[in-house]
């Protein structure tokens, strides 16, 4: 046995680009996207990957080099995440909503040798360009032009300056017979993919082709995607490149349905239009699609993978009411999708509603390719109990996390321990049948006269009232205790009376301990979120720490 080892043979590196080419064998004529007025079939997809990945390489794009796209999700947006790493360079993909300044610190930060620019966020990457030092080279531009959006005189004007062409032109002129550059290693780098923002320092990314491959295979099991599904991209491909689903559909030959911004009335319609079967989204989504006006249910159960940010009950038991089928799933950018999910048993089909919903408001379980997950304590190292009240921090071990942060050694060594454990930064329970749940972000928790308390289950009863819409919970400055619980909140639309700050805390007071009332409720039109949903509570924090501390007497009321 000893004799036997790796050898070419046996160890070819795992890549999820090989998915695309086996989709235009089996599945050629079927329908890969369809945007608007335009379909194409994945023999089409296939061939235009290549030709893109040929005029990529004749160019100078090459091993190594990172290669960015400021994109919504339209068949470029798709067909990047194969072209570019078939150059066998490293796709990046920018958060849209991110400002000039950001943009322009990451792409200097990565070095970006070409950005992919659609047509509607010209102005913002020129921009974005404007603020680079003088010595940082400049990456070079290619024009996305898209149909669906208004020309406007000022992105002419940049289109003739500064872009070395178009996306059709590159793959008008490349070669549908090149033969694409397969990683030499598993290990080579496929993706640089920056945080998406709920702290106001991004990170950058670096996933290789082996944990891409991994987390793509392990989430079609996972929420049990057949083949030929067809998938509604509600979510984001710049977060995670689509939580791996832009290399999963691939697999299974299914259809993607292309939108370029979310909208509710738009999904309900293309959901019947196309027969759609598959969607993700944050909580941000379910919560939209619930509140959507004129809805019906669906004719058929449409599958939800919902992650990102603990989903409130009642969220739940709106959205399943409607006829959608919820998965609630957890991850982060640094493991390349869900890598927890609340795997569902049958028995808890015969529980109430309420029950049901509450049981799948947790996070679940590891994946099938998640060797590991525990909850430990935030001093000791050690397992909390698991009696789903013990608070301690989330740490994986995990088949498809990061291979590090760019550019930062530090905080790779530190996220991860010599024992294989990756340290989430998230705070958690375990519950006595072995399934996880988030309690907060480790930075989030209140410390409020020695007391730590949770802001999600704050949150969790004030989305119960039915005159919220959104709800986020953060510390404020207290004169006695330390910190109270602050809500920011804002209301659902066609109100006839709207309640007040008052009544916001006397509803908390019969549902909640007194110490973990919020003491200030603060009203919003809408709550500051990323493009993928998660409401950004370091805003939030912000605005309340300017706020002046609280007085009171030092009774807890």
């Amino acid at each position: 046995m000893e004799e036997l080892k790796p050898r070419p043979a046996n160890s070819s590196p795992l890549t999820p680009l090989g998915f695309l080419e086996r989709a235009a064998t089996i599945y050629g004529d079927s329908a890969s996207i369809i945007y608007g007025h335009t379909t194409y079939t994945w023999s089409h997809t296939h061939r235009r990957c290549l030709q893109l990945a040929s005029s990529l390489s004749s160019i100078g794009i090459q091993r190594g080099h990172v290669v960015s796209v400021i994109s919504p999700n339209t068949p470029p947006m798709y067909e990047l995440h194969f072209a570019v790493p078939m150059t066998g360079a490293i796709l990046n993909t920018i958060n849209t909503r991110l400002d000039a300044r950001t943009i322009s610190i990451l792409l200097c930060h990565s070095e970006s040798k070409l950005i992919f620019v659609d047509q509607a966020f010209c102005n913002l990457i020129h921009n974005s360009l404007d603020l680079f030092p003088p010595e940082i080279n400049r990456p070079m531009l290619v024009l996305i032009a898209d149909d669906a959006v208004a020309e406007e005189s000022s992105s002419s004007v940049l289109i003739e300056g500064n872009f070395v062409g178009s996306y059709e032109e590159m793959i008008r002129k490349g070669d549908s017979e090149f033969q694409w550059i397969r990683p030499a290693s598993e290990w080579d780098p496929i993706v640089l993919n920056y945080t998406s923002g709920t702290t106001s320092s991004p990170k950058g990314v670096v996933h290789c082709h082996r944990g891409s491959f991994i987390v793509t295979l392990d989430m079609l099991l996972e929420w049990g995607v057949p083949k030929q599904s067809v998938y509604l991209w509600t979510l984001p491909m710049f977060h995670a490149n689509g939580w791996s689903f832009s290399w999963g559909i691939a697999a299974v030959g299914g259809t993607n349905i292309c939108i370029r911004k979310f909208d509710s009335a738009l999904v309900y319609s293309l959901i019947r239009r196309h027969h759609v079967t598959h969607l993700c989204g944050a909580p941000v989504v379910l919560n939209m699609l619930t509140n959507s006006p004129n809805i019906r249910p669906l004719d058929w159960p449409v599958k939800i993978l919902t992650a990102g940010a603990p989903v409130p009950a009642t969220i739940l038991l709106r959205i399943e009411s409607l006829g959608f089928d919820v998965t609630h799933g957890y991850g982060l950018t640094e493991t390349g999708g869900t890598v927890v999910c609340c795997s569902w048993k049958a028995e808890w089909n015969q529980l109430p509603a309420v029950e049901r919903a509450r049981l799948k408001s947790r996070q679940g379980v590891r994946t099938v390719a998640t060797p590991a997950v525990n909850v430990v304590d935030l001093e000791t190292g050690k397992s909390v109990a698991r009696d789903g009240v013990s608070i301690g921090e989330i740490v994986l071990r995990v088949g498809s996390l990061m291979l590090g942060y760019f550019k930062d050694l530090e905080a790779t060594v530190k996220s991860m321990t010599e024992e294989g454990w990756f340290f989430t930064g998230d705070v958690g329970v375990m519950h006595p049948d072995g399934y996880l749940e988030i309690k907060d972000r480790s930075k989030d928790v209140i410390i409020s006269g020695g007391e730590n308390l949770s802001s999600v289950e704050v949150e969790s009863i004030l989305y119960t009232n039915p005159s919220v819409n959104e709800a986020a919970v953060v510390a404020r400055p207290d004169e006695f205790w330390g910190e109270t619980p602050c809500a920011f909140v804002s209301l659902r639309e066609g109100l006839t009376q709207k309640p007040t700050e008052e009544e916001i805390i006397e509803f908390c007071k019969r549902k909640l301990p007194r110490f973990m009332v919020p003491k200030t409720v603060v009203f919003m039109t809408e709550l500051p979120k990323t493009s993928t949903g998660k409401i950004q509570k370091y805003l939030l924090r912000e605005m309340a720490m300017s706020m002046d501390p609280t007085k009171r007497s030092s009774k807890k009321n």
